[in-house]
């Protein structure tokens, strides 16, 4: 008589947590923030750097304030945007490339809990980033917006957050930190060529104005674009900010899904 034993599992292996849960992702987000608050390199990156580019664009147009309000608005959303992918693209792979990530990955942390700490952490980054950009602009340097400030604060708090997920995406493509640098002429400048900062959309080739349909980035110039000649909240608004705050989502889920333990 033969007898079939049961399959051996590890006693030690934990299954991997599908759902996101709120504690863990908390403690994710304060371990984050932790560490920022002893880089005071990195916090100066985040929220000085908008506001010191947006002083320079000011006193660039000094002589022309009207060229200033037209495209003081956008680039408020643009500045945000690029310097939240840049850090944020740089620390997730210095969490993989020092083994942080495996480690964690390692206890009962699921890789949507991990993604989603770290949107918390630099989301909480964003929102002081956006507060500060668009009140220097506003109050201090004199951005004339038809609307309300309120809003202008909303599309930059978008971009930001766009640009923390798409930071986190694409740091599970690159191997280092020059790698992930890298990354920001292929994936932000063709969108600050193609977004309609330069040139009206409309007024590109065809297959240039498809290819910008289809960019977050066009959708968040366009909202600012639309606080600045409106009083009143439109339905072109309200598309726009929601087009920014879905491809976010979208990015953070791809993110999760594209998150590797460690650098190969």
């Amino acid at each position: 008589m033969t007898t079939t034993t049961a399959p051996r599992t590890s006693p030690t292996a934990l299954p991997e947590p599908r759902a996101i849960n709120l504690a863990r992702t908390t403690a994710t987000a304060t371990r984050v923030l932790r560490q920022l608050r002893h880089d005071p390199r990195t916090i100066a990156l985040m929220i000085l750097i908008p506001c010191l580019m947006l002083v320079l664009l000011r006193y660039v147009f000094d002589g022309s304030p009207r060229t200033f309000d037209s495209i003081g608005a956008s680039l408020l959303g643009i500045f945000p945007l690029i310097t939240m992918f840049l850090v944020t693209s740089i620390a997730t792979l210095r969490e993989r490339t020092s083994g942080t990530l495996e480690r964690l990955l390692a206890m009962p942390l699921g890789k949507g809990d991990l993604i989603a700490g770290y949107a918390l952490a630099f989301g909480a980054v964003a929102v002081v980033q956006s507060v500060l950009a668009t009140t220097l602009a506003v109050w201090a340097l004199g951005l004339d917006v038809t609307g309300s400030a309120w809003l202008l604060l909303l599309v930059a708090l978008l971009d930001a957050l766009l640009g923390t997920a798409l930071g986190l995406f694409v740091s599970a493509f690159a191997s280092s930190e020059f790698q992930a640098v890298q990354f920001m002429p292929a994936v932000i400048f063709p969108q600050l060529l193609l977004c309609g900062l330069f040139t009206p959309r409309s007024d590109m080739h065809p297959v240039l104005e498809a290819i910008s349909d289809v960019l977050p980035m066009s959708y968040a110039v366009d909202g600012m674009n639309e606080v600045l000649k409106h009083t009143d909240v439109t339905a072109a608004f309200v598309r726009d900010a929601l087009i920014v705050a879905a491809c976010a989502l979208l990015v953070l889920t791809l993110g999760a899904a594209t998150l590797r333990r460690r650098t190969a």
